[in-house]
Formats: structure tokens, sequence, C-alpha cells
């Protein structure tokens, strides 16, 4: 698995509750152009239309060497390719509590382009707060872990 674009906000802003594993449709100079590793997660989301999962605001940049046949369009919309029965859970699970869809990461596959979407909840202020404190207080022990052992 070789990772191309992580979403670092996602764990900072949503509590993650589950995460499924969805392919995406891509156009031949894209896929060349994530294999260069130009692309970002930083803002987008994901949205359902019609019982289908689209990823949205995804930035690929375009291929320089692709010429005439490129699309111009890098924040353009892309399907999410995933099973009903998954698509039908996901949408029950939106609509009613009040969840939401981010990607968190775009990584290959073997040869496929694979996006790692999760059904979320919105963090409120204090609990970003919390997750704060709780990080620098890690680091301060992992600090004087290392300099008892130096």
């Amino acid at each position: 698995m070789k990772l191309i674009a992580v979403n670092k906000s996602a764990s900072f802003e949503y509590f993650i509750e589950e995460k499924y594993e969805a392919g995406v449709v891509l156009e031949g100079s894209e896929v060349k152009s994530l294999r260069a590793g130009k692309a970002s997660l930083g803002e987008s989301f994901c949205e359902i239309r019609g019982g289908e999962v689209f990823l949205k605001n995804m930035h690929i940049a375009i291929y320089d060497k692709s010429g005439a046949f490129s699309t111009r369009d890098s924040r353009k919309d892309r399907k999410l390719l995933l099973h009903k029965m998954e698509i039908s859970k996901i949408v029950g699970r939106v609509n009613e509590k009040g969840y939401t869809l981010v990607p968190l990461k775009i990584y290959f596959k073997d040869a496929l382009v694979k996006v790692e979407v999760a059904l979320c909840k919105g963090k409120h202020t204090y609990d970003k707060k919390r997750t704060l404190m709780e990080r620098d207080a890690k680091r301060a022990v992992d600090r004087e872990v290392k300099e008892l052992f130096r």
C-alpha cells in the first residue's frame, strides 16, 4: 500500500465511527498525477446524490505531459465505488443521526487507487481542546522518558 495523501484535520475535527474502503473513477492522466504524489484531501468532502457517493473538492494536479487530453478542472467531482449495502447503510446514518462522510486518505492498493472514507460525527470546541491537551500531555511524557533514558 503506497500512501498518496492524508486528511490530517479529519481526526481533529471529527469523531471517527466507521471506516470504508472505496474505489475511485479516474482518468488516465489523473492516475499518472497521483503516482507523482500530486493530490490533496485538505478541503474535500463526500456527497450522496441519487444513490451514489461523490468525492467533491479533492485536488489532483493536472498532468503536464498529457497535452490536449487533460481535463482542465483539477477539483471536479469524482465518483466513489461502494457496494449498495454500504451506501444504504451510510445514507441511513447520515440522514438520521447527523453523521457525515469524510475522506481520510487516498492510496494505491496494488494497481488500484482507493480512498478510505469514514462515517464521522463532528466534535465540539471543548472536545477539540481536550484533544489538544491530551496530545500535549503525551508529548511531555515522551520527552521526560527520553530524558530519563539518555
